[in-house]
Formats: structure tokens, C-alpha cells, sequence
């Protein structure tokens, strides 16, 4: 469903990205061209070097194109940054050590000059979305790997952004881990509505998460294929053993090899 009246969450059109370094040019993406409808679970998957997070932070403005052109929610991502219409979670959870948890998920909070009852209130709520109330007066250091990865979750989500841009969150985790925490997402991107964008490198979790899959190609990264899943909105972890889900897996797979991405 779209939100604030704005169908395409992203809208990429022709988009490149060349690096200038010493050694000369570095061509990141070439010709990229993507729709992400709001209220998608969308997946980045490819080679390491094929552009899945350039092409994330030029989302989030943190890079900036050659060629092409972008909109986020209908406008640049400039105007979608400063609007805070998207929340970032990294690799790392990179909490903050000396502050509580539910400091660390309020900051974003205390940047915007929210008092602090209602920072606080926030902070409660959104930990208990990603299940860990309880643990707002932990510090870091006192949370599991995964948990303190939650509650960067927790901190990406706390002003209410449209979109939620994850770069390979879970790549770090164990696989039991993992698995816990893929489920989890799922049952947090359907209680919120949010538009997900999502890197990885795992082709299960591309498959077990999205409603897309974008695939991508060795650098120049290009866009090779973008399947749309046939699974259900609700999909317990045993789906990944069902013909749907193999299915999907193997066209990504073909996908990637495809683009020559083992030879690289």
C-alpha cells in the first residue's frame, strides 16, 4: 500500500556511477533501471564489488550518480534524506557503548529536539517491536550479536520513516541466528507497512525475504534479472524446503551465474 500518497518508493532511471581514482575510473553501476512499489520487501543480491550498496547509498544519498536519475518517494534523495524518509541499518549494529540501549535507539530522536518523555516512549515501543523490552537499560556489550542488531532495527524505525534500507544486517550472525531474525523481519515489515530494501549475499535469504529479487552482475554492477516471488506474505521457515521457494532460488542462481559472477 502506498504511503503519503506516493506509489513508487524508488524510482531509478538509466542511472550510472563512475568512480574517478588515481588509477583511473572505476565504473560502479551502468544503465541501472528499477521500480521499488511501496510496501515492497525488495532484495539486492550479487557478487562482492557489484554495486548492491553503491546502489543502497545512492538511494540514501550518500553517493551521488553520473548519469541517470533518481527519485525517492517522489522526490530527489536529497530532499527524501532531509525529509527523514528513510532509516539506515548498517553491517554492524554500531551502537554506541556507553549508552543504554534505549538511549542508542532514541538518538536519532535527541537529534531532532524531541523532549525526552516522548524520545523515551518512543524508544520503549520500537524495542518492543523487535522484542526487547526489558533491555532498555542494558549497554551494548551486555546484548548477543543479533539482539544488538535488533535494536539498530529499533533505531532505524523510531522517527517512522517510509523506507527502510538494510545492508546485509544478518551477514555477521550465525545461521540459527540468522534464521530467527529473518522471521522476525518479516513479522516487523508486516505489522509496519514499511517499504524494505535489503542487501545479501545469501541466495536463501533473498528468496525467504522479498517480493523481489533484483539480481546483479559483476562491476559495471547492471541489473540482470528481477524476479517477483510467488510466496505467501506469511512464510514459516520450512518453505525453503517447498518446489515455489526452489524454484525461485534456482532462477536466481542462473541469474548470477549469468552474469559470470563466479568467475570474478
Amino acid at each position: 500500500m502506498a504511503r503519503n500518497g506516493v506509489e513508487r518508493a524508488v524510482d531509478v532511471r538509466d542511472l550510472s556511477l563512475t568512480f574517478q581514482t588515481a588509477d583511473g575510473p572505476v565504473y560502479a553501476l551502468s544503465q541501472v533501471n528499477l521500480e521499488v512499489k511501496a510496501g515492497d520487501f525488495v532484495s539486492f543480491i550479487g557478487p562482492s564489488g557489484c554495486g548492491k550498496t553503491t546502489l543502497m547509498r545512492v538511494i540514501a544519498d550518500l553517493e551521488q550518480p553520473t548519469g541517470g536519475n533518481i527519485t525517492v518517494n517522489g522526490v530527489s534523495p536529497q530532499e527524501a534524506r532531509l525529509a527523514r524518509a528513510y532509516g539506515y541499518v548498517f553491517q554492524a549494529p554500531a551502537l554506541y557503548p556507553w549508552r543504554s540501549i534505549e538511549r542508542n535507539v532514541a538518538l536519532p530522536l535527541e537529534i531532532m529536539g524531541l523532549g525526552r518523555e516522548e524520545r523515551r516512549e518512543r524508544a520503549r515501543k520500537y524495542l518492543e517491536l523487535v522484542n526487547l523490552t526489558g533491555f532498555d537499560k542494558k549497554y551494548p556489550w551486555q546484548l548477543s550479536g543479533g539482539m544488538q542488531q535488533r535494536a539498530s532495527i529499533a533505531r532505524a524505525l523510531c522517527f517512522d520513516p517510509d523506507l527502510l534500507l538494510m545492508d546485509e544486517p544478518f551477514g555477521a550472525l550465525d545461521e540459527i541466528v540468522r534464521d530467527h531474525l529473518n522471521e522476525q523481519l518479516l513479522q516487523l515489515w508486516d505489522k509496519t507497512g514499511k517499504t524494505v530494501v535489503f542487501v545479501t549475499h545469501s541466495i536463501p535469504e533473498a528468496v525467504f525475504l522479498s517480493t523481489h529479487i533484483v539480481v546483479m552482475s559483476p562491476r559495471p554492477g547492471r541489473i540482470i534479472d528481477i524476479i517477483e516471488s510467488p510466496l505467501p506474505r506469511e512464510r514459516p521457515l520450512d518453505i525453503r524446503e517447498s518446489p515455489e521457494f526452489l524454484e525461485v532460488a534456482q532462477r536466481v542462481r542462473e541469474g548470477l551465474r549469468a552474469g559470470h559472477s563466479y568467475d570474478e
